[in-house]
């Protein structure tokens, strides 16, 4: 009997590369400006009708779905890259922020969520006073 070496990513997918390009189509850019956190998040070809836009304490979660394209009789792919379906993804803010206040825009394939920072209440230390208990 022959023993094969076992190589599970020695194949034609290529682990390294499709790994980034998914982790890249679902990136977010969060930055501060103006005294708010904003999230930018690239999602070209997606109705903004089908984009959720959650808060949740201090997490940002953004999912939808890209249309699937319709197949057409006589197409062979030599590749396909363009992700469709479902799409979720979650970011933990850094900062308090005003949910009430959050907006979220799609224009031209950008999709932006402004998130006003709420300013946390600074606390002087307190001196708690002991009691003395008598039995």
């Amino acid at each position: 009997m022959r023993l094969a070496q076992w190589r599970p990513f020695d194949c034609d997918f290529d682990f390294p590369s499709t790994l980034d390009r998914l982790s890249r189509d679902l990136s977010i850019d969060l930055f501060e400006q103006d005294h708010a956190l904003a999230a930018k998040m690239t999602v070209p070809g997606v109705d903004p009708e089908e984009i959720e836009v959650s808060l949740d304490g201090d997490m940002l979660t953004i999912s939808g779905v890209r249309a699937e394209e319709a197949d057409i009789d006589g197409k062979e792919y030599y590749s396909k890259e363009i992700r469709r379906g479902s799409f979720y993804r979650a970011i933990r803010l850094p900062k308090a922020v005003d949910i009430e206040r959050a907006t979220a825009q799609y224009r031209e394939g950008m999709l932006t969520v402004a998130l006003p920072i709420v300013e946390e209440e600074v606390r002087a230390g307190v001196r708690v006073p002991v009691q003395n208990v008598v039995e």
